[in-house]
């Protein structure tokens, strides 16, 4: 039987992990985190694979009790962490005895914070994940009281000195400026838009409270099209900026539908689509150009280091005696 996590307070916090691959063509949003290199960097900082459940939380301040030694780290979006009432460090592991609670207060800065557990959370999945989905009508909403299953063979462990561990991984945690600069690449309908990229390249758009994890509204100067007909429904991927007949443009996040038929002036990298997902109502923008090439090799210089904290993590954690499955 799988020990319980109680939930003390919930705000906006569900269960999720890195959302499900590779179905759009079957017409299945992808969804998961949205902030995935926060997320995949909590999971590799308590020994987990990339694509473990985890806790999402939104805009809100969570709470979580445990009767059980455990080993958490929160990542994402700047806030306060305690631990019973003793401030505790983000991006970084944290070891909790039994009977602790760990808060995480709202956000200051960004949107989502991202809180993991070494072990398997436990969580009911749909076609490989547990990530919620609201047009499919899956995933695991956490309010205040619910119980959290977890499968752990984690044990406490000891410092010689401070009877406490403490953690230096060198995990590094994004920058939330505002305005925020998001890249992208030219999209498909670039050449509609004569004057789009020189627009883009130097307005500032502001995200509107008509925003959600399907699409991010932005208000602001609209580029001016060339041609006015109506585009054919196709596949549109995650970031693509669409320019719709109203009066805001359309950034898809990871829960939009698989197709679409507005005209697409760019398409946000995948660096740039986690910075999206920690945008909220309220914030500024700018868009930035890059080649295709500058972001292939900006996503693969990223993947590097999340493999080399990887196999710091489990060098650490292979002298402390803690298990380690982020491979």
């Amino acid at each position: 039987m799988p020990e319980e996590l109680q939930v003390r307070q919930a705000g906006i916090a569900a269960i999720t992990d890195l959302g499900r691959r590779g179905l759009a063509r079957r017409g299945v949003p992808v969804n998961g985190a949205a902030d995935q290199y926060s997320a995949a960097v909590a999971n590799i900082l308590v020994g987990n694979p990339r694509s473990a459940p985890l806790i999402e939380i939104t805009a809100t301040g969570f709470a979580l009790s445990t009767t059980r030694p455990v080993l958490v780290s929160v990542t994402g979006a700047p806030a306060e962490v305690t631990i019973n009432d003793r401030l505790g460090r983000m991006w970084e592991p944290l070891c909790l005895e039994p009977g602790t609670t760990i808060r995480v207060a709202a956000p200051t800065g960004g949107l989502r914070c991202y809180l993991a557990v070494h072990g398997t959370i436990d969580a009911p999945t749909v076609s490989g994940s547990c990530a919620p989905d609201s047009l499919l009508g899956v995933g695991t909403q956490l309010a205040t009281g619910a119980t959290v299953g977890l499968r752990s063979d984690y044990r406490p462990v000891d410092h010689p000195v401070f009877r406490h561990p403490l953690f230096c991984l060198g995990a590094a945690p994004p920058r939330f400026p505002d305005p925020c600069t998001i890249d992208v690449t030219d999209g498909p309908d670039i050449a509609e838009f004569p004057t789009g990229r020189e627009l883009l390249a130097s307005a500032t758009y502001a995200v509107t409270p008509r925003s959600n994890h399907i699409g991010l509204r932005l208000a602001g100067p609209m580029p001016p099209r060339l041609s006015s007909a109506e585009v054919l429904s196709r596949g549109i991927p995650v970031g693509a900026v669409e320019v719709p007949p109203s009066e805001e443009l359309l950034v898809l996040q990871r829960g939009r539908p698989v197709t679409a038929g507005y005209p697409v002036i760019a398409v946000a990298t995948k660096i740039a689509q986690d910075a999206l997902g920690q945008l909220r109502p309220g914030q500024h923008l700018r868009f930035r150009y890059r080649t295709v090439a500058d972001a292939v090799a900006m996503h693969r210089a990223r993947q590097h280091r999340l493999r080399t904290l990887a196999n710091r993590v489990c060098t650490v954690f292979a002298a402390l005696g803690i298990s380690c499955r982020t491979a």
